[in-house]
């Protein structure tokens, strides 16, 4: 019983370390346990870059974002939307001290515009609807001009005027109320006031000082109005060419005029008006007849904006029952609730 009872027991010690054994060995817990080191070829070394010159791009690397070799300036505006626009072929900086004259009309001695090339200028704005429409039609053919506010209507409708700015035009003046500054009547004094208040109503309107360049309303220019802009270093303005605009009994008139003496020309400043709506109307088609015979445009620009007189401006902020220019846009004044 006792010889029984002890083999018993040995065969159940023996099972006990047989599964101990096996636990330990085969069991699945052994794939637990840490990985031996092993040893990794050394990383391939990057190819060595010429000075200047960047990495080449891996073929199986994706290229999400790339930053460029030159910071580009925030100044920088984005290309032309459209590719065969008229566009600008060169930009003139004016110095315009003392005074000097531009456009043949009036002015021989400046003759700066090769053949083919004109500049284009706009009077008497701003205006609603055929200002706007003006600065569509530049904009769709990505060009530039020079515009010659009146004084009241800058007033009128200053944040018009500041489109024109912020479109990149030149901005000058052309009298206050547009007076006629050579007649018997317009004494020195009236002639300067109407200078001066035309200039400080325009820096009131766009917020920030006009250029110095001037043109007198019918192109009448007068001698001692004449000489006070000179003592003032601006810049003074008649044309090569009158779109006559302001008579034309449509849009297709202001086109053939202009490209009649365009074509017989050469070159020049043209003179037309964005205060008129056959104007607006004949822009576009105009640029296009002016990209299509080879002309080209050039922008004129001031050197240096014009400092206009203290007491003027005082004076015009005075007399202004409102103000002139609002410092919050329309939307944040007039909000529409319902249609």
């Amino acid at each position: 019983m006792r010889n029984a009872l002890g083999l018993m027991l040995a065969s159940v010690g023996a099972a006990a370390v047989i599964a101990a054994v096996w636990f330990w060995t085969s069991s699945p817990r052994v794939e637990l346990a840490a990985p031996g080191t092993v040893s990794a070829p050394l990383a391939e070394r990057l190819a060595a870059a010429t000075p200047g010159k960047p990495l080449a791009a891996r073929d199986d690397v994706a290229t999400t974002a790339a930053i460029p070799e030159k910071p580009i300036a925030p100044s920088q505006k984005s290309a032309c939307a459209n590719p065969d626009a008229l566009g600008v072929a060169r930009v003139v900086v004016i110095d315009t001290t003392g005074g000097p004259g531009f456009g043949f009309e009036h002015f021989k001695q400046l003759d700066f515009l090769a053949d083919k090339e004109v500049v284009l200028t706009f009077d008497d704005g701003p205006w609603p609807g055929n200002t706007p429409a003006v600065l569509k039609a530049l904009d769709d053919e990505c060009t530039k001009a020079v515009f010659f506010p009146i004084g009241k209507h800058a007033t009128y409708h200053p944040e018009i005027l500041k489109q024109v700015a912020a479109a990149g035009h030149t901005v000058g003046a052309h009298t206050w109320s547009h007076a006629n500054l050579n007649t018997k009547k317009m004494t020195e004094q009236l002639a300067k006031d109407e200078i001066e208040k035309g200039y400080s109503a325009v820096k009131l309107a766009l917020g920030a000082a006009p250029s110095p360049f001037f043109r007198f309303p019918e192109l009448q220019h007068g001698p001692a109005a004449m000489a006070y802009l000179a003592s003032r270093n601006v810049a003074i303005f008649s044309c090569d060419l009158d779109s006559f605009d302001f008579r034309a009994k449509n849009p297709e008139q202001i086109i053939n005029t202009v490209m009649t003496k365009l074509d017989k020309q050469g070159k020049g400043i043209i003179l037309m008006h964005d205060f008129q709506k056959h104007t607006a109307e004949a822009l576009p088609v105009l640029l296009r007849r002016l990209k299509a015979g080879g002309y080209k445009v050039v922008q004129m620009k001031a050197k240096a904006p014009l400092q206009t007189l203290a007491e003027y401006d005082e004076a015009l902020i005075k007399d202004m029952k409102v103000p002139v220019a609002s410092t919050r846009p329309v939307s944040s004044v007039v909000q529409t609730v319902s249609e």
